[in-house]
């Protein structure tokens, strides 16, 4: 039986006799690592580490970037990590997952033995590879390991009992602890870290037994670390401190703002209090003006979606109305229009709640309803101000839908928002709401309805071909495409090959970043007369069909077999 790694190597291909000669006496002649020997000569980490795991008995775990957890992290010391090149990897049904690259050290072995009897868990050894356990070290300095380090030096605080969660007294000391640099560190680590790894939410979680901190990134919540649940007063009021809040106000949810400079970028982060059982719980919306603001191609607009938005925006008067869930990104959309309309000889004043991006040159109001200013009242007060164009940030009610749908009748262009699941929805969704039709099919010009998928990365997405059920999709889809639309799209799908994220060091999780997917509806005059004539919603389906609109779901087949997203996120999405 073949038990050495060289044979192994040669067996494969990948070593003839004569190199594993050559690797062999270099290695005892020259007192070097065979590895290192066979590295020099050409084998890969890969390869190496599969010949190891074969010729070892061992398996192999490959991370191809995946981090490891923080609290899986917690189960061995960093130091006793670094010196034993030993580390975790996971926790799974109460086993211990550790990684090494030289599981016959000795000295590694007995200090694996101890560490397991300590923490009393069985543990299971993988093969790593040296790139791979390097990582992982790196892991220990990063958002964990700075937070352990800031909890140590706060490990006094920590075992003080008046610290209580949820307890109305505790509330004084914490505002105390907070002014400790500890603390202050830990806020800050934790919120260089939410902007490092491009996250648009940090989640403060308060448990039974720990505090939790997710991070959300593009879309989806991670769990980043956990934290002893004796800091949760200090890191919120921390926090409400930032946020110019009550401190000693636990009972009622609280919202503010602070402003901050992280890693040489000027942030604006929202901040909302919200009390639950096991104390309170603060959510931070971190508003980065770099990314904030998207160019029509940069959301994912293109074809005949593109076109008829930069038709819509050229008109003098009426109304363009995006629609979707919240966090489908409506917000981003109107920043995008209101970017490219722009110009100083136009007066732009908008609406919002709250302002999240400030862009130079446009009037932009936050509404206050605590006080009676909503955005019925701040749309009446706007049309004294001689607007050209004004932006509502959503209608919500009868009044505001009535008094949007005024301005647009009297000269102003109003971009405003709906909730609703497509694009045709926003037409019964609007008369609902009280809109006469008369009025609505000679004021709205555009509806747009959308949604967000995540991206995949472009330097390590993989083309598979497509399985029997995902290939009959495809088709049937392309099928009923508009007719431009359904050309390039043949052209796309010739070879029947679709993308899939790829996990790498570069891209840990095969997405960055988040495009949209759009649906488009123009007033048309054939719209116009099916809305007068009492309307249902599948004779606008049906026009909307003859006007040839591209659904959202058709626009994410388009951007799928473009090779932007996976086919997964799309069934999750649409």
């Amino acid at each position: 039986m073949v038990t050495h790694v060289t044979d192994i190597l040669a067996l494969k291909g990948l070593l003839t006799e004569a190199q594993v000669n050559e690797a062999r006496q270099r290695a005892r002649k020259e007192r070097k690592n065979l590895d290192d020997v066979l590295s020099e000569l050409g084998i890969s980490e890969r390869d190496l580490t599969l010949a190891k795991s074969q010729a070892l008995k061992i398996p192999v775990r490959f991370l191809d970037g995946q981090r490891v957890p923080f609290e899986v992290l917690q189960n061995i010391p960093e130091d006793s990590a670094r010196f034993y090149q030993v580390v975790p990897l996971a926790e799974k049904s109460g086993m211990l997952e550790v990684g090494m690259v030289n599981p016959d050290d000795v000295k590694a072995q007995e200090a694996l033995k101890f560490i397991a009897s300590r923490l009393n868990v069985p543990f299971k050894v993988f093969l790593i590879t040296p790139t791979d356990l390097k990582q992982v070290l790196a892991d220990y300095r990063g958002l964990g390991g700075e937070v352990t380090r800031a909890l140590s030096e706060f490990e006094e605080e920590l075992s003080d009992e008046s610290v209580k969660i949820g307890a109305p007294e505790a509330s004084e000391p914490a505002s105390d602890l907070t002014e400790e640099a500890p603390i202050t560190k830990m806020v800050a680590v934790i919120l260089r870290h939410a902007v490092e790894g491009r996250a648009s939410d940090i989640h403060i979680e308060p448990g039974r037994d720990k505090l939790r901190v997710r991070f959300r990134v593009d879309g989806v919540l991670y769990t980043s670390l956990f934290l002893p649940i004796g800091v949760t007063n200090a890191v919120v009021s921390r926090i409400k401190i930032m946020s110019n809040l009550k401190i000693d106000e636990t009972r009622i949810p609280q919202d503010g703002r602070f402003h901050a400079e992280v890693l040489d970028k000027e942030i604006d982060v929202r901040v909302a209090t919200f009390p639950t059982s096991f104390g309170e719980k603060a959510v931070l919306r971190i508003l980065d003006p770099e990314v904030g603001i998207k160019t029509f191609a940069g959301l994912g607009l293109a074809g005949r979606n593109l076109a008829a938005l930069k038709a819509a925006i050229t008109k003098p008067y009426g109304m363009i109305v995006i629609s979707g869930p919240t966090g489908s990104g409506k917000s981003t959309t109107l920043y995008a229009i209101l970017s490219a309309l722009n110009q100083e000889a136009r007066n732009i004043v908008s609406l919002e709640d709250p302002v999240e991006y400030t862009i130079a040159g446009v009037n932009q109001s936050q509404v206050r309803p605590e006080i009676g200013y909503d955005f019925a009242n701040g749309l009446r007060q706007i049309l004294r101000q001689d607007p050209d164009i004004i932006m509502v940030g959503e209608v919500r009610d009868k009044e505001t839908a009535q008094l949007a749908i005024h301005a647009a009748l009297t000269g102003h262009l109003v971009l405003t928002t709906l909730h609703t699941n497509n694009a045709v929805g926003i037409i019964p969704r609007l008369i609902d709401m009280g809109v006469e039709p008369f009025l609505l099919s000679s004021t709205l010009i555009l509806g747009i309805a959308q949604r967000l998928a995540r991206r995949l990365c472009e330097d390590s997405r993989r083309e598979i071909r497509a399985d029997p059920r995902v290939r009959a999709i495809i088709e049937d889809e392309i099928a009923v495409m508009p007719r431009a639309t359904r050309r390039d799209a043949e052209e796309l799908w010739k070879r029947g090959m679709v993308h899939e994220g790829v996990v790498s060091a570069a891209c840990p999780k095969g997405t960055r970043g988040r495009i949209g997917l759009f649906e488009v509806v123009e007033m048309t005059p054939d719209l116009e007369k099916i809305i007068l004539e009492g309307f249902s919603e599948a004779k606008i389906e049906a026009e909307s069909n003859r006007q040839e609109m591209v659904t959202m779901r058709q626009d994410g087949i388009f951007k799928v077999l473009d090779g932007v997203i996976g086919m997964r996120e799309l069934f999750e999405v649409v």
